[in-house]
């Protein structure tokens, strides 16, 4: 009977278990009301009282042995539970990394400025909250002049003088400002106008500004920097420019590029003409060489603007510029696959 008991703590001694109900089957074995425990207590009386005493501590060691297990497996399964409930299903496999986006603009962006970096322009950044000087006074637009009306400003109500800025003509201001010739830089950016929010306009949306200034530069150099430019982007060599105006440029003119007329998207957007205008330009205008401290009788230079957004809508067939700033998950989700 001892050797018996003796293999039962071994038994015990050796046991494990992956869940509460194996340890409560192995306490109802040995502790429980009809377990083993009680039925050696039982023989107790049968034993020889020589040997009782030695009977008696091996059946308390089997004790010991079959509580600190239970109590020992108890606190193990309890600590894996908090575990889980903390950290999740340690055992399930690792989850695949979620893929980002870039948002559409992000993309357009980065496809101008690679392109414009491949002859040489560099990239230029200034702040959005701007002062009347670089936003407006130094590009030939001093206090009450009519030119200030084309675009709607939102200015800083307690200081008449700061406003968010409407172009980043401004970053160009700052740039001349600061860098002797030759120049030759772009400035992408969000600006801000207080315009009516429809289909195809926003109050804030993104430019890039270009600019390039040096000795002898000619408007035929404008006009093959834009053509490089959107057979680059486009695809589409067939451009045309139209007389226009600007204060700051001096011939100034639009930029139309012919998309064609595929999709209905094509024909909303360049409102069934096929020939979508893109960008403004021109020569600048010694008044704004000389408010930047640069010699206007020795340099000349062009600067042409692009709206990001347009490009955008175009490129990735978007018929509502409000989608580029809603955060739609479903309407980002589109552009993984796009680097």
């Amino acid at each position: 009977m001892i050797d018996k008991i003796k293999d039962l703590i071994e038994e015990a001694e050796a046991f494990t278990a992956q869940t509460k109900d194996e340890v409560e089957a192995f306490r109802i074995k040995f502790l429980g009301s009809k377990g083993l425990l009680r039925e050696f207590y039982g023989e107790l009386k049968n034993v020889a009282n020589d040997q009782k005493r030695e009977f008696g501590q091996i059946i308390n060691q089997l004790k010991n042995a079959a509580e600190n297990k239970v109590n020992n497996l108890k606190e193990e399964l309890e600590g894996k539970e908090e575990e889980k409930g903390v950290f999740g299903d340690l055992s399930r496999p690792g989850e695949p990394i979620q893929i980002g986006a870039r948002h559409p603009i992000s993309l357009v962006k980065n496809e101008i400025i690679d392109i414009f970096s491949r002859i040489g322009f560099n990239v230029s950044e200034g702040p959005e909250i701007e002062d009347d000087w670089h936003n407006f006074t130094a590009l030939n637009l001093p206090e009450y002049h009519p030119a200030r009306d084309m675009q709607d400003t939102f200015f800083i109500q307690t200081d008449p003088d700061i406003l968010l800025r409407t172009h980043t003509s401004s970053v160009q201001v700052r740039y001349m400002e600061n860098n002797k010739p030759p120049i030759r830089t772009i400035s992408p950016g969000r600006v801000y106008r207080n315009e009516a929010i429809s289909a195809r306009s926003h109050c804030f949306f993104h430019q890039v500004e270009g600019l390039y200034i040096d000795k002898n530069v000619s408007f035929a150099d404008l006009k093959q920097t834009l053509q490089y430019f959107t057979t680059e982007m486009f695809g589409k060599s067939k451009i045309r420019l139209r007389p226009s105006y600007f204060p700051f440029t001096e011939p100034s003119a639009e930029v139309d590029v012919y998309w064609g007329l595929e999709t209905e998207i094509d024909y909303r957007i360049t409102k069934g003409t096929g020939w979508l205008e893109i960008m403004g330009c021109g020569m600048v205008d010694p008044n704004v060489l000389e408010n930047c401290g640069i010699d206007s009788k020795e340099y000349s230079g062009f600067a042409f603007g692009m709206g990001i957004d347009r490009i955008a809508m175009l490129l990735h067939q978007i018929g509502d510029i409000r989608l580029l700033s809603e955060n739609d998950v479903r309407f980002l989700e589109q552009f993984k696959s796009a680097l």
